[in-house]
């Protein structure tokens, strides 16, 4: 697995590197005042399996797999050297009007795997890239169908899908979007499947089958509040990332699929961050039994090795632009780059060599049980998840589920608990983009040994944090 670098430091001092990021690198998704106001930024240098190393040396689990995405883990001297391999063949070309072979053979890869008739697949970049793909498209197949007023979405209370306007619209999470409105109209929201939660949303609370149908069926109320005849898909992640987690209920996806076909809607099942093993499956959504109009993905399909991101889509959508002089008027420079692609066909050989997939099917329920433990903590309300794939949600109070107000969440998520698991040797994310979770989704190489580890690490510092509160 190993793949040396001679130099991680790229021939810079520790203060170089920091001086050089503090006069020119905007982070994203982040404070530049930990830079301009503090000691700086973490700087990663190298990876190796399932852990990373600082440039001073320090080592720590990848938890989170760098985003959701390195899941064949760091140093796969294969990927690099299929990397490089291609780029001496065929650094680039576009695949407006022209293919090259990497792409073609990935397509026809990436087909086999996903469910039904979803057999053609655009590519991107990445996710929002995915996504914005999936959005334009359903707007514009429903018009080929004479339905041109079929333009709105429907998405979850606080999901992400992305950051491009057209995706943004779709993300559920208003203080990510309000700095930027007025946004691409036509984005609805309906509940999500967070059972934890279910009495605040005025759900059933008796049985999860129960909750499943109740927040399903919203989703047909929505419809039915538009009107059928304005709304063009539902776009939902199989298990819903932000907010921490939330897998589907047994029977969910089959109803909003009743739902989608009663009302001639597309599914769109969201898999940037669970297809390509996350859940156990290349498609998450053959885990959880059903069949999408159209499947996003990226972040995993490369391991990150190469950028990479795609929309896989039905025979149905697809059968308008198969004769004629129809074109779907949308494209990416670097979508389907022959880098990216050539990586991801050997990505996809380890997946099968190694059997990634049936090891997270079967060390999930392990990696479920020793988070579990951490249940006889104050802070510790709800463990939850699917496959490599789960969040803790932490609360002031288990009796009463209180959560944290904003003063605390800045506080313990912010101001404590990144900090302190990276400093105690875990990389993870501490999120309140809804109530405050931990998340955790590491390389698919890991087992039970990494489990135990990542536990009594998060059992130490969660226990600080309860002190502090």
């Amino acid at each position: 697995m190993s793949m040396t670098n001679t130099d991680p430091m790229r021939g810079f001092s520790e203060s170089e590197l920091q001086e050089k990021a503090r006069d020119h690198l905007w982070m994203h998704f982040a404070r530049q005042s930990v830079m301009t106001e503090g000691p700086g930024v973490p700087i990663i240098v190298k990876g190796e399996g399932h852990r990373i190393w600082d440039s001073r040396g320090k080592e720590y689990i990848d938890g989170l797999a760098g985003l959701f995405v390195v899941a064949a883990g760091h140093g796969r001297r294969r990927l690099a050297e299929t990397a490089a391999k291609q780029a001496e063949q065929l650094a680039f070309f576009p695949i407006w009007s022209y293919a090259h072979p990497a792409a073609i053979e990935l397509a026809d890869r990436i087909a086999d795997y996903a469910p039904g008739d979803l057999n053609k697949v655009f590519f991107s970049t990445g996710g929002g890239e995915a996504v914005e793909t999936a959005f334009k498209l359903a707007k514009y197949y429903w018009k080929l169908q004479g339905k041109p007023t079929k333009h709105k979405v429907l998405s979850r209370s606080v999901a992400y899908h992305g950051t491009p306007q057209g995706a943004l619209a779709i993300t559920g999470i208003p203080a990510m979007k309000e700095m930027f409105e007025p946004l691409t109209p036509g984005g609805f929201r309906v509940p999500n499947t967070n059972f934890y939660r279910a009495a605040d949303m005025g759900a059933p609370t008796g049985s999860l089958e129960e909750f499943g149908v109740w927040a399903a069926d919203r989703i047909e109320e929505m419809i039915q509040f538009e009107g059928p005849d304005t709304v063009a898909a539902v776009f939902l992640e199989p298990v819903q990332n932000s907010g921490g987690c939330f897998p589907p209920p047994p029977g969910y996806f089959q109803r909003v699929r009743e739902i989608c076909d009663k009302y001639d809607v597309l599914l769109v099942s969201d898999e940037v961050i669970c297809a390509f093993g996350r859940i156990g499956h290349m498609f998450a959504c053959d885990a959880y039994g059903y069949q999408p109009d159209m499947i996003t993905f990226a972040k995993a399909v490369t391991s990150g090795y190469s950028p990479l991101g795609g929309t896989v889509i039905s025979d149905k959508i697809y059968e308008p632009f198969a004769h004629g002089d129809r074109a779907f008027y949308h494209g990416y420079t670097f979508g389907g780059h022959p880098v990216s692609a050539a990586v991801a066909l050997e990505n996809i050989a380890i997946f099968e060599e190694e059997g990634l997939l049936a090891r997270v099917q079967e060390n999930s329920p392990i990696f479920r049980s020793t988070l579990e433990k951490l249940t006889d903590l104050p802070i510790v309300g709800d463990v939850r998840g699917d496959g490599y794939f789960f969040g803790i949600e932490l609360v002031k109070d288990k009796a009463t589920k209180e959560t944290f107000n904003d003063d605390e969440s800045e506080r313990l998520l912010r101001g404590f608990l990144s900090k302190a698991l990276f400093d105690a040797g875990l990389y993870c994310r501490a999120d309140d983009r809804g109530d405050p979770v931990i998340q955790l989704a590491p390389p698919l190489t890991i087992g039970p040994a990494e489990f135990t580890e990542i536990e009594q690490i998060l059992r130490s510092v969660l226990t600080e944090a309860w002190t502090r509160l």
